[in-house]
């Protein structure tokens, strides 16, 4: 389903152009960042900063315009924007982005891209090198310029200084409602992960630890991407420090993953979790059938609605489904035609509970399914703390070794594996991390709503046919964009408030018999 694009007034059309043309320009400056994580030579680095700085001003100035404000105006007294829903949701969400721009003196949004480009690469270092020290005063940079940006935002009713930045990923979302779900979530899952460890038989993992190469983990990325639905003529897969999904312009669709020899699995759900973002951007009616941008390309209708939608739809493909019995039904003999002999000796049943075992690891992006919300709760408190002064930069490291101890039973290693390992804080995305587990709540609960509708989905899976789990994405989620808020889309989804007891059904139902217990 695509949306219907109806003649627009005059006002309409003005305001949609002066989006579009906007847009072109963030396209510009997401393929120049896209660039600097993936192929930028290390001494462009200084340069590639200015260049970000000046973007970011153009776009800013263009965005809280007099102009915008006009059009915009002009746009809601419209008769359109009153009687057509869609139109109205246009010209809704363009006012809300303006008003939101609007409180960012153009000094600042320059500020944040120059230094948030140049404590990208000494994250980078740092994180190599394991060195702390030599990133500590970047990122204390970062969160000073990201606590001014709080405070031009303003804080809300009855909220606090970080829910002006969680506001940018998750709209409307408040920390201490995220936190009422989060610590009973966290109760739950860390009695979960001590009853299958502490009373469990481990699943065999010997499938996952058969070594295999960047170029052999490549081919099985690609062609797992293209089953799933992911147009390579409107997209590609590259490799990056830490993985993510740029989905800047209609066409063009960058997925990035990583590879480990020791551990193929990693990058093959780190693929196919950056493939689900990439899916949703392929689905937001960025293109009209003829394949050039569409009516409504620039405006709020083909943008995510929300950070935690757009994670539901990365964490379904990956775990939901890529973790099913039936995609391994499907997924083992694709693995034996790529890497050869080297997993005869093991049966898809074989490779599913070993893709599903639990422990406690130190890495997010390769934690499991009981494991991984904890890693993200850790870094909600902390970012938080950060935010509020509560928390100094220099105490980061030992607070995170901490409380990491605390959450997972483990003492970290070192700065590389603790606190240095995620590229977020690095640039600014405070207020981001929250979305992670918000979209592991959504993405159980539309898959339940997807089995629902669908009983025969596990045989289709099994034989290698995804195409229920993408359309029933692209109706109920891709084709809406920002039409509707998130809570919104999810009811009208399922038919009923997120809640986490889906997330819970999920992992007790698939863990438990996994591990006896």
């Amino acid at each position: 389903m695509t949306h219907s694009e109806p003649t627009l007034s005059e006002p309409i059309r003005a305001l949609r152009d002066h989006l579009a043309s906007v847009q072109t320009f963030e396209s510009i400056g997401q393929l120049v960042s896209w660039d600097q994580e993936t192929y930028m030579p290390s001494k462009a680095a200084g340069f590639r900063a200015e260049e970000m700085s000046a973007l970011s001003s153009l776009i800013h100035e263009r965005k809280t315009s007099g102009k915008a404000k006009e059009l915009i105006d002009e746009a809601e007294g419209s008769a359109q924007a009153k009687e057509d829903s869609q139109v109205g949701a246009m010209v809704r969400e363009a006012k809300r982005d303006y008003e939101k721009a609007s409180k960012l003196p153009g000094a600042l949004v320059a500020e944040l891209a120059e230094v948030g480009s140049r404590a990208q690469e000494a994250w980078k270092t740092a994180r190599k090198n394991n060195d702390f020290p030599a990133f500590q005063p970047w990122l204390e940079k970062m969160i000073a310029l990201t606590v001014r940006k709080a405070e031009c935002y303003g804080v809300p009713d009855g909220g606090e200084i970080y829910d002006a930045l969680l506001d940018e990923y998750e709209p409307n979302a408040r920390a201490a409602e995220i936190e009422a779900v989060f610590a009973p979530l966290a109760d739950k899952l860390s009695g979960l992960v001590a009853d299958l460890l502490d009373h469990g038989t481990r699943p065999d993992d010997a499938p996952v630890r058969t070594l295999a190469t960047e170029a052999v983990q490549h081919k099985l990325g690609l062609k797992v991407i293209e089953a799933l639905g992911f147009d390579t003529e409107a997209g590609r897969l590259d490799v990056t420090t830490h993985p993510f999904c740029s989905g800047f312009a209609p066409g063009d669709t960058r997925l990035t993953t990583r590879y480990r020899e020791e551990s193929f699995t990693d990058a093959l759900y780190g693929t196919m979790h950056e493939c689900g973002h990439g899916l949703y951007e392929q689905g937001l009616p960025k293109m009209g059938s003829d394949g050039e941008r569409s009516a409504w390309f620039g405006t709020p209708l083909t943008e995510a609605v929300s950070l935690g939608i757009h994670e539901s739809q990365s964490r379904m493909w990956e775990n939901q489904l890529g973790r099913s019995r039936a995609f391994w039904s499907w997924a083992k003999p694709v693995l034996s035609s790529i890497f050869g002999g080297a997993f005869n000796e093991f049966d898809a049943e074989t490779f599913y509970k070993a893709v599903n075992t639990v422990e406690r690891s130190y890495i997010r992006v390769e934690a499991d399914e009981a494991t991984y919300n904890l890693h993200v709760m850790l870094r909600f408190g902390i970012e938080r703390a950060m935010v509020k002064g509560d928390l100094k930069v220099a105490d980061l490291p030992g607070v995170w070794n901490e409380r990491f101890e605390k959450l997972l039973g483990e003492k970290v290693p070192d700065d590389t594996r603790g606190c240095l390992q995620d590229v977020h804080w690095s640039f600014g995305l405070i207020g981001y991390f929250p979305t992670y587990t918000l979209g592991n709540l959504y993405s159980a609960q539309f898959w339940e709503k997807i089995n629902e509708e669908h009983p025969d989905l596990e045989d289709k899976i099994a034989a290698g046919d995804f195409s229920q789990v993408l359309a029933w994405n692209r109706e109920h989620i891709h084709q809406h964009g920002r039409r509707y808020s998130a809570g919104e889309l999810c009811e009208r989804a399922t038919g009923k408030a997120l809640s986490p007891e889906p997330l819970l059904r999920h992992l007790e139902g698939k863990l438990r018999p996994i591990y006896g217990v």
